[in-house]
């Protein structure tokens, strides 16, 4: 009998995966990504239920909590192949960022309350981290919470909060001990957003949409058993969070759509009567994005392999944030570029998906640019990615 090989089985995968996004992703949903038309909460919990029909929701859940218990290259590979198909990305605060901590730090409680209405889509989570002042340097953050007669009285103000507004709920790093250094005092707690004393005020960004937002909280009661791990340990739990991110950081799907969308542009952008994907300038121009994201992938796919070996990962995760990143930006500019004055003005009309379709998608191109200027800031500004390699891979 002849053997399938590991490479054959995710060929076999793949085909799984596009033929389901051909029957199963809903026309709105993946011309507003193609077109860089804005999402609403509607249309991430619309996708997420498809999803959960089909048993995908939750790539990176083990099996026995209703995730799909695939490998680190199949969850890779899936999200790949949404990204490419225009398929909206999963929120990841729930999904992939609390829901892996209560895995593992949790109660018994709290992970039977709480994940299923996150694979459910009932609860919607924000993160708080960020502060004024307390960005890229998180240990510094000062949003207090005092333990009194078995509750949490928190206050302090969040900034940056993506999705805020629609949240159900907040997993929100507190400082418990005021006197402890650095990362020693933090606590990891879960807070309702409709608790009173939480204000949420929105962030317009350059491209004029609200997506992120303060968030304030004034003598916010929460109960003790909103806890998660031990109290002033919360750091830990921070540390892992971030650990089951640093694949999903180099977006190759991501880029691939969008150097495809570049590719189109220069064939349909005629300029002196010539299109623009045959002058030299641009062939050259394309040909060095395709290079970057050839090196991208091939350098994810190294580090799966690396992974999944067992080997540990060093600074290979600002690696592939500092790599996805800039090669993201550099197709979004290369794009404004190639539409030319078209791209230069755009209304907040041109980001609401239209019954007709007869838009012109370029009217989007310079909010899509400018919105993804923040890419390089959050989950670890360039800089600090860069500080990290060189003291984690170079020994500066």
């Amino acid at each position: 009998m002849t053997q399938v090989t590991d490479h054959e089985q995710l060929g076999l995968f793949r085909t799984e995966v596009r033929a389901f996004l051909a029957d199963k992703l809903p026309e709105n949903l993946r011309r507003k990504v193609l077109e860089h038309k804005r999402l609403r909460k509607a249309d991430f919990l619309q996708w997420q239920a498809i999803l959960r029909d089909k048993g995908w929701a939750a790539p990176n859940w083990p099996a026995e909590h209703g995730g799909t218990g695939w490998t680190l290259a199949q969850r890779l590979l899936f999200d790949d192949e949404c990204a490419i198909a225009g398929a909206p990305e999963t929120v990841p605060f729930g999904l992939r960022m609390v829901a892996p901590v209560l895995m593992k730090y949790g109660t018994e409680a709290q992970k039977a309350r709480y994940l299923p209405r996150i694979l459910s889509g009932e609860d919607w989570w924000c993160q708080g981290y960020s502060e004024p002042g307390s960005g890229s340097d998180l240990a510094s953050l000062r949003t207090r919470a005092e333990l009194r007669d078995g509750e949490f009285v928190v206050n302090g103000q969040k900034t940056w909060t993506t999705y805020a507004q629609y949240a159900d709920m907040m997993f929100c790093l507190v400082r418990t001990d005021p006197d402890a250094k650095a990362q020693s005092g933090i606590s990891f707690l879960l807070i309702d957003m409709k608790s009173p004393g939480v204000t949420v005020r929105p962030i317009r960004t350059l491209d004029g949409d609200t997506e992120i937002n303060e968030v304030f909280l004034d003598n916010v009661h929460v109960p003790q058993n909103q806890l998660v791990g031990e109290l002033h340990k919360g750091w830990t739990c921070a540390k892992y969070l971030l650990s089951h991110e640093r694949f999903g950081a180099a977006r190759v799907g991501r880029c691939k759509r969008e150097l495809a969308c570049l590719k189109r542009l220069l064939k349909e952008r005629v300029v002196d009567g010539e299109a623009l994907a045959v002058r030299a300038d641009w062939i050259e121009a394309v040909a060095r994005l395709e290079m970057e994201l050839l090196a991208l992938e091939a350098s994810v796919q190294r580090l799966v392999r690396q992974s999944e070996s067992g080997a540990g990962n060093g600074a290979e995760a600002s690696v592939l944030k500092l790599m996805g990143t800039t090669l993201a930006q550099a197709i979004t500019e290369r794009q404004v570029q190639a539409a030319g004055p078209l791209s230069k003005e755009f209304s907040q009309r041109a980001f609401e998906l239209t019954v007709d379709g007869n838009e012109d998608e370029t009217q989007t191109l310079a909010g899509f640019y400018l919105n993804l200027r923040k890419i390089s800031i959050y989950g670890g500004s360039d800089e600090v990615q860069r500080n990290i390699i060189a003291k984690m891979a170079l020994g500066l």
